[in-house]
C-alpha cells in the first residue's frame, strides 16, 4: 500500500459494480478500500483516511449527496467523485456546484474514470507521513489529526497564490509555525520570513520598527534603519497578534497594503515593496471592529483568506505524538536516557485541558524531562508538572470520561453499529457491550 499511487474509498451498494471498479483502480496502482453504504464509508473514513472518495449517487438510506455532506463537514479538502445513472445527472451537476470534485455518468469508460481520479489525486492532501518530500514544507508541524491535515492542505493551496492570510487561533496553538509553513510552500520560500509580534513591541517603537526611519528622524536615530517591512522584501511578513496594533498604526499599515509602498519615519519619499502579509490573532476581530478598536477596511485587506487552527484540546490524538516528539528532542538536549511516558502519565496528558495549547504541552514535557531521574516519565511526575494548569480531576474519573467520549465518537462514526464500532476499537463484541453498559450508552440512539 505504501507504494500505491494513493488510497481511495469506493462506495456503492451494488456489490458487482463495486468489485469491478475496485479491480480497475487497483490495476492502475491505487490502494482501494470498499464500503457498501454511507455509514460504513464514514466509519472507514474515521479509521483510515483516504485521498479520494468515489461514491454512487443512489444508495438506500444515506445516499451519495448525504455522504458528500458528511465528508465535506468533517474533511473539507477531501475530493469526492460521484457515480450517477443517466436519470440523476442533473443532481450530480448540482452537486458539483456544492463542491463535489466531479461526476461520472454510467456507463463510463475506464480511461475517463482513471483520468478524473488522477486529477483529483493532484489536489488531495497526502495521508499523514506518506510522502516526506511533499511534507518537507511543514516538517516542523507534527500531527496525525485529520482536522490539521485538512488545514495543511488548505494552507498549501493558499501558498500557491499571493493573497493575504489571516490565521485565527488561541495563544500557543502554532500560528507562527503555520505561517512559516505557508511561506516555505510558496514561491517566496527563498526570500526572508520576518515575524513581528505587534503586542510585544511598545507602541512608540512599533512604528519605527515596522516602517523604518531615517537618520535624525528622532533622538537616537543615528543612522538609517530600513524597517521590518522592507527587510521582508520579496518574502513574507508575519504580523502576529495584529489585534493588538494601535489604531494610528492600523491606518499606516492599510496605506502600505493599498499603495504597496512604505515611507520610513522622517523620510520624504516612499519605497516600493513586494511583500506577502500573513497576520494572526487570538482576538475576535469582528468584536474588536464593533468596539471601534480595529479598522474594518484593514480587516478586509488582511482577511482575504482565513484559516483557523484548532486548540490542542480539539486534537487530542496529536498529544501522544507531540509529547513523544518533545521528549526525544529534550532528552537529547538534557543528555538524559528517557525511553517514554508511563501509560498512566500519557493518559493524564491526553485528558488535561491545555489552555496554553502546544506551547504549554512543550513546557510541561520540558519540566518533566528536567526533573525525571529514571528512564520513564511517571504519572506522579506529570501530575506535579501539570498541576499549574489548575485543578486536575482524579485519574479514575479522567479515565472514565475518556472512555465515555471515545465510545460516543465510535458510535457516532458507525451509526450505532456495534460490530463496526467494536472492530474499530479492536475489542470483541462481548467486551465492547460491557463497556457500553458501564457507561449507560444505548447504540440504538446513534442509528
Amino acid at each position: 500500500m505504501s507504494d500505491s499511487l494513493g488510497k481511495i474509498l469506493l462506495v456503492d451498494d451494488d456489490a458487482d459494480l463495486l468489485r469491478l471498479i475496485a479491480i480497475r483502480l487497483e490495476a492502475a496502482g491505487y490502494a482501494v478500500t470498499t464500503a457498501s453504504s454511507g455509514p460504513e464509508a464514514l466509519a472507514k473514513l474515521a479509521a483510515d483516511r483516504p485521498q479520494l472518495v468515489i461514491t454512487d449517487m443512489r444508495m438506500p438510506g444515506m445516499d451519495g449527496n448525504a455522504l458528500f455532506g458528511a465528508v465535506r463537514a468533517n474533511y473539507p479538502t477531501l475530493p469526492v467523485i460521484m457515480l450517477t445513472a443517466h436519470g440523476t445527472i442533473p443532481e450530480a451537476v448540482a452537486a458539483t456546484h456544492r463542491g463535489v470534485f466531479g461526476y461520472l455518468a454510467k456507463p463510463y469508460e475506464a480511461k475517463v474514470l482513471l483520468d478524473q481520479v488522477a486529477r483529483a489525486m493532484q489536489l488531495s492532501p497526502a495521508a499523514p507521513g506518506s510522502n516526506p518530500d511533499v511534507e518537507a514544507w511543514h516538517a516542523h508541524i507534527i500531527t496525525r489529526n485529520m482536522v490539521m491535515t485538512d488545514l495543511l492542505a488548505q494552507a498549501k493551496l493558499v501558498a500557491a497564490g499571493d493573497a493575504s492570510v489571516l490565521l485565527r487561533g488561541a495563544s500557543g496553538s502554532g500560528k507562527e509555525m503555520l505561517a512559516q509553513a505557508i511561506h516555505l510552500a510558496s514561491a517566496r520560500h527563498e526570500r526572508p520570513f520576518i515575524a513581528v509580534n505587534c503586542g510585544a513591541i511598545p507602541e512608540n517603537l512599533l512604528e519605527s520598527e515596522l516602517f523604518g526611519y531615517t537618520r535624525g528622524a528622532f533622538t537616537g536615530a543615528i543612522k538609517d534603519h530600513p524597517g521590518l517591512i522592507r527587510a521582508a522584501q520579496g518574502g513574507t511578513l508575519f504580523l502576529d497578534e495584529i489585534g493588538d496594533m494601535p489604531l494610528p498604526l492600523q491606518v499606516k499599515l492599510l496605506r502600505v497594503l493599498e499603495e504597496r509602498q512604505v515611507r520610513p519615519v522622517g523620510a520624504t519619499s516612499s519605497t516600493p515593496i513586494d511583500v506577502r502579509i500573513i497576520s494572526a490573532t487570538h482576538r475576535d476581530l469582528e468584536e474588536e471592529m464593533s468596539a471601534g478598536r480595529f479598522r474594518s477596511d484593514l480587516y478586509y485587506r488582511l482577511n482575504v483568506v482565513s484559516l483557523a487552527i484548532p486548540d490542542l484540546a480539539e486534537r487530542r490524538d496529536d498529544i501522544p505524538v507531540l509529547a513523544n516528539h518533545f521528549l526525544r528532542k529534550l532528552a537529547q538536549r538534557y543528555r538524559k536516557e528517557i525511553n517514554g511516558f508511563a501509560p498512566e502519565a500519557m493518559e493524564l496528558l491526553i485528558r488535561a485541558s491545555w489552555p496554553g495549547n502546544v506551547r504549554q504541552l512543550l513546557n510541561v514535557v520540558e519540566q518533566a524531562v528536567a526533573l525525571t531521574t529514571g528512564p520513564i516519565v511517571t504519572l506522579a511526575l506529570v501530575q506535579k508538572t501539570i498541576s499549574e494548569l489548575g485543578e486536575i480531576v482524579p485519574f479514575d474519573e479522567a479515565r472514565r470520561s475518556f472512555e465515555s467520549d471515545y465510545l460516543v465518537r465510535l458510535l457516532k462514526m458507525t451509526g450505532g453499529n456495534v460490530t463496526q464500532a467494536a472492530k474499530l476499537a479492536r475489542r470483541n463484541r462481548t467486551d465492547f457491550y460491557k463497556l457500553l453498559q458501564r457507561h449507560a450508552l444505548d447504540p440504538a440512539l446513534f442509528k
